[in-house]
């Protein structure tokens, strides 16, 4: 096969009885730990038992003729891609998310092991349809989505990807303090942080910011207004404040908009210490934001390429 991809990359994670025997050493310490906190263990047994069964039949699928190199996750943000692997991530959609953003332009293939426990979205093959979509790959046929990053650059080169969203504000739930420059506009803000959402990002915590803000608009006699939707390959980021507080010394008439190559949103923090810049909900990977740093964010140059059907 005459191809330029040298071999097939698999990203696994850990289920949850994996994680907890690690963490306790044994299964049987796991599953007294389960059972005491009144959980049924026959279920993480169950889900454990599926994903292992899924990756074996995948690994069996992923003959193709290249190497196979299994990766976990957490040794994901260290591996060296060259840009000549397929890669194939086979776990939740978080797992793709977060996967998206370490490979670069490598295609990526997102297998569901359990359908019955995990929604899928990013995940639109089966154990038994990969071998077809590697193939497809490795041949230059497949259908590839071009889906938008998010990036957040700080002023001494420090850069953090997001898939589905980006997080600037305090790592505890105490007030963010920043400064935000916008659209020509300057302004102090104490808020719960600042949300930045991809389009493929913009059906999840984004839309939880406007289902609150319909509600209450319905509460207090207004007209709800319609949701921020943007396409997986939108090329414009959408931003809101969380909570902003009116105060002396902050305001909220910067609450939101889009961001774009031509529009950026700035920040700059005024946090002495706590401050941080979150990528998809994982704690791990992260910018530490402190007093003095400037977070300048726009859309990511590199896009995650996702194979589908």
């Amino acid at each position: 096969m005459n191809t330029p991809f040298e071999k097939v990359v698999l990203v696994t994670r850990k289920t949850r009885l994996a994680d907890l025997v690690v963490r306790f050493n044994t299964k049987k310490q796991a599953k007294f730990y389960v059972e005491r906190n009144n959980q049924d263990f026959n279920a993480f047994e169950a889900e454990d038992d599926t994903y292992r069964r899924a990756v074996d039949a995948l690994r069996s699928q992923l003959d193709v003729g290249l190497p196979v190199q299994q990766v976990d996750r957490s040794l994901v943000p260290t591996f060296l891609f060259t840009g000549k692997e397929v890669v194939v991530a086979v776990g939740q959609d978080g797992l793709v998310a977060n996967v998206a953003k370490y490979v670069g332009s490598q295609p990526l293939v997102g297998v569901n092991p359990d359908p019955a426990r995990f929604d899928g979205v990013l995940l639109p093959f089966l154990p038994r349809d990969a071998r077809g979509a590697v193939l497809r790959t490795l041949e230059g046929r497949a259908n590839v989505r071009q889906v938008q990053l998010a990036e957040a650059r700080l002023q001494d080169g420090q850069r953090l990807l997001a898939f589905n969203d980006l997080f600037i504000g305090a790592r505890t739930h105490v007030s963010a303090r920043y400064q935000v420059r916008y659209g020509g506009r300057e302004e102090s803000q104490s808020s719960s942080g600042v949300l930045v959402s991809t389009g493929a990002g913009s059906s999840g915590w984004l839309s939880s910011v406007f289902a609150l803000a319909r509600g209450l608009t319905r509460c207090t006699g207004g007209t709800p207004g319609k949701p921020w939707t943007l396409g997986w390959e939108d090329a414009r980021l959408a931003f809101v404040v969380r909570e902003p507080f009116v105060s002396r010394h902050s305001g909220a008439d910067i609450v939101g908009g889009f961001v774009t190559a031509q529009e950026e949103l700035v920040l700059e923090s005024r946090m002495p210490q706590g401050g941080v810049i979150f990528s998809d909900g994982m704690e791990e990977d992260f910018l530490t934001f402190g007093a003095g740093a400037t977070a300048r964010i726009r859309p990511a140059e590199q896009r995650a390429r996702l194979v589908v059907h």
